[in-house]
C-alpha cells in the first residue's frame, strides 16, 4: 500500500503526516474529550498512556496493511487537529471505509471536508478503489455532512444498531464510487 505517500496528503489548508507516539499529548486532546470520542468508534482515552498505546496499536495495524492512518495538521501552525484513516479494505471487490476524527476546537471549519477529500482522491486516484464508504452515528450530523459535501449518498439505515452511554442510535452508511 502507499503508506508513505498517503503520509504526504497536502490540502489547501491542512496536510498529513505519519502516526507519531512523540505525538501522544496532541491526539490525547481530542480522544480524550467526551463529545469527540462519544460517535467515532474509538473508546474514550482517560490516560495519556491510553492514548500511546493505542497510536502504537495504530501503528501496527498500518505495519500490517490492514489501515491507513495519519495525523492531520494545520498549514498554517503544525498543530495536529485530528486523525484521517482508510480501513476495512476489501481487495477483492477495492472498496474501503473511511473515517475522520477531529478536536472539537476545529470542527465547522472545514477541515473534515478538506480531510475526506483528500483521501478519496489518494483512495481512487492511487489505491485504484472503487468504492468508499462510511458509517456514522446518525446524531453526528457534522460528519455526515463531510460525507454529503464530498459527493457520498446515503445508502442505508440501520435503526437501533449502535448503543452508546445506554442510548441506541442508527447508524447511517454513506457511499461514493468512483467516477469514471
Amino acid at each position: 500500500m502507499e503508506i508513505n505517500l498517503f503520509h504526504s496528503l497536502k490540502g489547501e489548508n491542512i496536510y498529513f503526516k505519519q502516526l507519531d507516539v512523540n505525538d501522544a499529548q496532541e491526539v490525547h486532546n481530542y480522544a480524550s474529550d467526551e463529545d469527540v470520542s462519544r460517535f467515532i468508534g474509538w473508546r474514550l482515552m482517560k490516560e495519556l498512556k491510553e492514548t500511546r498505546d493505542y497510536i502504537e496499536e495504530m501503528l501496527r495495524r498500518e505495519e500490517a496493511g490492514t489501515h491507513l492512518y495519519a495525523s492531520v495538521a494545520l498549514k498554517s501552525t503544525d498543530k495536529i487537529i485530528g486523525t484521517a484513516m482508510i480501513f476495512n479494505f476489501d481487495h477483492n471487490a477495492k472498496h474501503a471505509e473511511i473515517g475522520y476524527v477531529f478536536d472539537k476546537s476545529f470542527w465547522g471549519k472545514g477541515y473534515g471536508t478538506e480531510t475526506a477529500h483528500l483521501m478519496n482522491d489518494f483512495s481512487f486516484q492511487v489505491l485504484g478503489l472503487h468504492k468508499l464508504y462510511a458509517n456514522v452515528i446518525h446524531a453526528n450530523i457534522g460528519s455526515a455532512r463531510v460525507l454529503e459535501k464530498n459527493g457520498f449518498e446515503l445508502e442505508g439505515r440501520l435503526k437501533d444498531n449502535d448503543f452508546i452511554e445506554g442510548r441506541y442510535y442508527d447508524k447511517l452508511i454513506f457511499g461514493k464510487l468512483k467516477t469514471k
